[in-house]
């Protein structure tokens, strides 16, 4: 792991939606390792959020730019001259997309469409690595883990825009970056990420956080759902080990699972749970029903055999590590150490540094 840090030091990384939370721990990496990033997002998503709290602006160059403003992302993309181009800036949650679907298209879409445009005009960049989702293939609500070459069609808009993003970047990889002199081209998608610092509406964790610290009951909407939850470490450090490998040979180039192994893949219910036991403080959650609720699968794993058996890339932080992680960081955070040093603290623990 320490080697990977050590490729990404003095590289020169473009980091789209670097003010989110999976960006903020991304840059924090990236910081840490020694390369030069520009981040280029809308401001950050949540108040708080982590990008401020840790004041990461101060250690990379931050970009505040929509990635739907093609001219001014050209122009900041060409100015950074990056060697690694990873892109994350999207409309990420699942019921924004029902309230605002021509919105979430049109970041998700015309906005993956933007960024490749930029990369095809930049003629410093060497490898590029579309972030999108477990949810961009057709759920069937079988028993077994999706493989990178089953069938993409995500059910809600969210999914659906990311299943498209996936096909937008197939078709520029075929049409535009095929020949030999070409940036290698990858989609990289992971499962349900939880860690400290996340202040999202409608993820589970963070509504876990905010009911215990008002000393309330979490409420669950679907506690028997079954989601790839995962560190947000364990998926960044295959966004990382992609981007090395086919920089350093183009054939590696393609899509690639990066989720929990099957032990780790368990119900919201189990979930919440072990966030329950480890906070402690008589901690404890209940499931309400929600009339007229927005469709969202009741069970979906990932196969990441492909990214083992080619990259050579393994989760190491099992879903109790992770639930133990996140609440390490909270209390941290409230006895009065700073976002910044926890994150990087972690960062430094997962990479064995």
């Amino acid at each position: 792991m320490s080697e990977l840090l050590n490729f990404h030091k003095g590289k020169k990384i473009f980091l789209t939606g670097h003010t989110g939370f999976k960006g903020t721990w991304l840059s924090r990496i990236l910081i840490l390792a020694g390369a030069e990033v520009t981040g280029y997002s809308l401001n950050p998503p949540t108040v708080p959020s982590l990008f401020a709290q840790a004041k990461t602006e101060l250690q990379m160059k931050s970009i505040i730019g929509d990635i739907r403003d093609d001219e001014k992302l050209k122009q900041s993309m060409n100015e950074a001259q990056p060697d690694i181009v990873l892109h994350l800036a999207a409309q990420p949650i699942v019921r924004t997309s029902y309230k605002d679907p021509a919105g979430t298209y049109e970041a998700n879409v015309m906005g993956t469409v933007n960024v490749l445009e930029a990369v095809r005009a930049c003629s410093s960049v060497k490898s590029f690595v579309n972030v999108t989702t477990d949810k961009v293939y057709l759920n069937r609500e079988w028993a077994w883990g999706y493989r990178e070459n089953e069938e993409l069609c995500g059910f809600d808009p969210y999914s659906n825009s990311k299943s498209c993003s996936e096909l937008v970047t197939y078709s520029y990889r075929n049409s535009f970056f095929a020949d030999g002199n070409a940036p290698a081209i990858s989609t990289a998608r992971s499962g349900n990420v939880i860690g400290g610092g996340d202040y999202a509406t409608d993820r589970i964790i963070p509504d876990c956080i905010r009911a215990v610290e008002a000393g309330k009951e979490i409420i669950l909407r679907n506690p028997n759902s079954t989601r790839p939850y995962q560190h947000v470490l364990e998926c960044l450090s295959g966004y990382l080990l992609l981007a090395q490998k086919q920089y350093e040979d183009k054939a590696f180039a393609g899509s690639y699972n990066f989720g929990p192994d099957d032990e780790s893949c368990v119900t919201t219910g189990e979930l919440a749970t072990l966030f329950c036991s480890s906070w402690g403080e008589n901690a404890a959650w209940k499931n309400v029903s929600e009339a007229n609720a927005p469709h969202e699968a009741n069970f979906l794993k990932l196969d990441c055999s492909k990214s083992k058996s080619v990259l050579g890339w393994r989760p190491h932080w099992g879903i109790k590590t992770a639930v133990e992680k996140i609440v390490e960081w909270e209390k941290a955070v409230q006895c009065g150490e700073s976002p910044a040093e926890v994150t990087d603290r972690q960062i430094k623990e997962y990479f064995g540094e």
